[in-house]
């Protein structure tokens, strides 16, 4: 069962496995929340690790932060946000599961608190500029254009291709919780950052084990996983799943989990 309360300004989903073989920490991406992430912190074949997923200020059930905030300043506050007393499970042995702008997120707080986490898994995390679907998308109207009309506009759009997609319908339900200032502003920093070509690089130097999973079809472009390729980064495909394998294909992105956690204890 996946409990939830709010832990020091978070909104957090958590379950605790029984005897755990560690703890799974989840980042989710931009204009989405840990309701995307229940599905697989309730998978069977999970249930030896206990999971923790929070919602990030400005996202699903999180209050809105003042002003935005910028990724480096989500790595940072999730770094000292799981060393909190209230924290409800044992965060010594933590794999940490970036998504998409989560998976940027994570690779920050992988360089800059490597002492918190064991293990990096980034899941379609954004590489390159065609990594950058929805927040090319987003970035290219201004902030008051967007909060007067794109927002809805793009909220309208992902509705519509819901329909025949599940993930989608998911994300959905994500932005309509979601702070329009926040996505706006993370999005035009995906886009810089991805532009830039930094991030494979930054991803291949960290000192911690790190894999890439990526969704087949239409998931991560090949561009990027040249990229990562270069660098030396472990790369693990989810087969028909796209950019969301764990509720396209969960039983298979479960089984990644379990072989990378056997990788790490080999």
């Amino acid at each position: 069962m996946i409990a939830q309360r709010f832990i020091n300004g978070m909104h957090a989903r958590f379950r605790e496995a029984a005897s755990s073989r560690g703890t799974v920490l989840y980042i989710h991406g931009l204009g989405d929340s840990g309701l995307c992430l229940e599905g697989i912190m309730a998978h069977p074949l999970l249930n030896g690790f206990s999971h923790l997923a929070a919602d990030l200020p400005g996202y699903g059930k999180s209050p809105w932060p003042d002003k935005p905030l910028s990724i480096p300043m989500y790595a940072d506050l999730l770094a000292q946000w799981i060393s909190s007393p209230e924290v409800p499970l044992d965060v010594a042995q933590v794999i940490l599961v970036g998504h998409s702008m989560g998976g940027v997120i994570g690779t920050v707080l992988c360089e800059r608190h490597p002492e918190k986490v064991r293990a990096f898994i980034n899941v379609e995390g954004n590489i390159s500029l065609q990594d950058c679907t929805f927040s090319c998308t987003i970035a290219a109207h201004s902030l008051d254009d967007f909060i007067e009309r794109g927002f809805t506009s793009f909220r309208d759009d992902i509705y519509k291709k819901g329909l025949s997609e599940r993930a989608l319908r998911i994300y959905h339900a994500g932005l309509l919780m979601c702070d329009p200032r926040s996505i706006h502003f993370n999005s035009r920093e995906l886009v810089e950052l991805s532009e830039s070509e930094e991030l494979e690089a930054r991803l291949g130097s960290l000192k911690i084990p790190v894999f890439y999973v990526w969704g087949s079809p239409g998931g991560t472009a090949e561009h990027s996983r040249s990229l990562l390729r270069t660098q030396g980064v472990p790369l693990v495909p989810v087969h028909e799943s796209g950019h969301w394998p764990f509720i396209n294909r969960p039983d298979a992105f479960a089984e990644r989990i379990i072989e990378i956690a056997g990788a790490l204890r080999a």
